[in-house]
């Protein structure tokens, strides 16, 4: 597994998802490998949220009754009790929390699984803690169990990210980016105005160490100038010697 520990710096966060009585939102992650579950309990309680772990189905079944999360986060391949059998169950006790599914596996086959059997969104191993809060937070959402002051949309200028619909428009017209190149506008547009560094980027965005090749940042800032500010007033500066920045045109 790639290590995925959140950068030491304290990011620019969309408002916290909460309840509308103001209490936080209750997530259950579940996963037989302990790392996993305790880099992603981190990552969802920088969110602000309340979470809870277990590491195989007959504990997460157990949780759910006490807790009654409003989110699971359940990986598919477990011993004894699978994801989908634990979901399976839970869809039998008439219990609609939104899951988020877990998969090493990447085939066409075993995502419809997960979908077919009730699951409302899937990640693949190996996968960066924002795209987790990010599928999370769209599905928190789309159950109306938040404050509807919150917002998936981040603006910088004329240029507009949406969170749950992976949709960038700037001056009203769509920008079609890949997963990546959407992983580090969002990180960018979080963070207006200020200076991030290749190796700050390569953390948050890409979850990992590339052992000093730095140069992948460089590539995908490329693609995203000739994406972003293609034929208009650049938004992506270039401090030398220090990182990148976003900011307003002309500002």
């Amino acid at each position: 597994m790639r290590s995925m520990t959140p950068s030491g710096r304290t990011p620019a966060r969309p408002a916290p998802l909460t309840k509308p009585d103001g209490s936080p939102i209750r997530v259950l992650v579940v996963d037989d490998e302990q790392s996993l579950t305790d880099l992603l309990r981190m990552a969802l309680r920088y969110e602000g949220w309340d979470v809870r772990t277990a590491a195989d189905g007959h504990a997460a079944l157990g949780i759910v009754r006490e807790f009654r999360p409003d989110a699971l986060v359940l990986d598919v391949m477990m011993p004894g009790l699978d994801g989908l059998e634990v979901l399976h169950r839970l869809r039998a006790q008439n219990d609609d929390t939104p899951v988020l599914f877990l998969t090493a596996k990447d085939s066409l086959d075993d995502r419809l699984a997960g979908l077919t059997a009730g699951g409302d969104d899937y990640v693949t191993k190996p996968f960066s803690l924002e795209e987790v809060v990010a599928r999370l937070r769209g599905l928190i959402r789309r159950t109306a169990l938040v404050s509807a002051a919150n917002s998936p949309i981040i603006t910088v200028g004329d240029l507009e990210l949406n969170e749950d619909s992976y949709e960038v428009h700037r001056s009203g017209s769509q920008i079609d980016l890949t997963a990546t190149e959407f992983e580090l506008l969002r990180y960018l547009m979080r963070n207006p105005r200020r200076v991030l560094s290749k190796p700050q980027i390569l953390d948050r965005v890409w979850s990992y160490d590339f052992d000093g090749r730095a140069s992948v940042v460089e590539l995908y800032i490329s693609y995203l100038r000739k994406k972003i500010d293609a034929g208009r007033e650049p938004m992506i500066h270039t401090v030398r010697g220090a990182g990148y920045m976003i900011k307003a045109a002309g500002s």
